[in-house]
């Protein structure tokens, strides 16, 4: 397949592009497009064969459910049986943007996008490309995140094109995610509600509308293996080539700990994940990447799937990650940090 490559400028797409996106999802193509989150691999997502194609294109397993993506509240009608007042009150504070409600679905959602649950997940995006893109198609997109299954998001075109090229008709050039880490998701289908996947929107933000909100137990706890009803809920996800351990408690110790095991795996290519308050600290490594401030968990959360992929262009053999608090946005990036290190974290420290 020759992938079709439509480079943005300024965010604003001419009519010529959108035709070209609107007609290729209208014939069971898929296109990559960036969102305020990650980038994203669509397909119609009332068309279950074009829905199939994204899990042969990501290598993705056939259990993990697909998010739609929607322009316009009216949209909710087709796609699930009941809109609820919370729901609407979630809609009203935080759409557009990231956050994903899963609400139970109606019949003409297809079960390529649900991986045959009864509930569906569904979100309206903030990014400018992505709303224009919605709307001109007045479709509903399935959307996971545009890379191969298992391997951290994109958050940038050229990691898309790393994975994707040949594999898609499709993909819109954006530049930059915003956020760096996908969605928060919320199931409203129980209750109390609870917070399946953490991500831009925090367990704080949502506590203010929902008091009684519980997060799940798989967000922080590896060894939790259902089946998953929300993206990003399994075991090993987001994860670089090599071995990664996150390390997570005081800071102090968390550098020294880093420093011992260094110095433990001499001759090894050692990559840390440090921050501007020890970024200087440590010694022996082959390389230390700055994730940013511990200040601003924004720019933290932006530069962490870019930060594992660079490990993976330097083919280090080991990779060592240091935490974040459970609180805030920390949830969210503590999250990908113990999925991307298949469980291998050390807390209280």
């Amino acid at each position: 397949m020759r992938t079709k490559i439509i480079d943005v400028k300024d965010n604003k797409l001419d009519t010529g592009q959108l035709d070209l996106i609107a007609d290729a999802f209208k014939e069971g193509k898929l296109v990559v497009f960036p969102t305020e989150t990650v980038y994203g691999l669509g397909a119609d997502g009332f068309n279950s064969d074009a829905c199939k194609k994204i899990f042969e294109a990501k290598g993705r397993p056939g259990d993990n459910p697909l998010i739609l993506h929607i322009a316009y509240i009216s949209q909710m009608d087709d796609l699930v049986l009941d809109f609820p007042d919370l729901a609407k009150t979630l809609a009203d504070e935080f759409w557009p943007g990231p956050l994903t409600m899963i609400l139970k679905r109606s019949k003409r959602v297809p079960d390529a996008v649900t991986a045959g649950l009864d509930t569906v997940a569904i979100r309206m995006p903030s990014h400018p490309i992505a709303r224009e893109i919605l709307k001109y198609s007045g479709l509903p997109i399935a959307a996971p995140s545009a890379n191969l299954s298992g391997k951290p998001s994109p958050t940038a075109f050229k990691r898309v094109f790393e994975d994707l090229n040949g594999k898609v008709d499709i993909i819109v050039d954006g530049g930059q995610a915003d956020y760096g880490i996908e969605s928060t998701v919320v199931d409203l289908t129980v209750k109390p509600p609870m917070i399946l996947r953490p991500g831009g929107v925090t367990p704080e933000e949502l506590r203010k509308i929902i008091p009684q909100i519980e997060i799940d137990n798989a967000v922080i706890d590896a060894s939790d293996k259902r089946v998953p009803k929300s993206p990003g809920q399994k075991y090993k996800h987001y994860a670089p080539e090599a071995e990664c351990y996150t390390f997570a408690g005081r800071l102090p110790s968390v550098v020294a700990e880093i420093n011992r095991k260094i110095q433990q795996e001499k001759g090894k290519k050692i990559a840390v994940l440090a921050t501007d308050e020890t970024v200087e600290d440590y010694k022996g490594a082959y390389i230390v990447i700055n994730l940013g401030s511990r200040e601003n968990l924004i720019e933290v959360a932006h530069n962490l799937f870019e930060a594992l992929r660079k490990c993976d262009d330097e083919k280090v053999d080991l990779i060592y990650a240091e935490g974040f608090e459970l609180r805030g946005l920390g949830v969210g990036i503590m999250n990908r940090l113990l999925k991307a290190s298949g469980g291998r974290v050390k807390f209280g420290l």
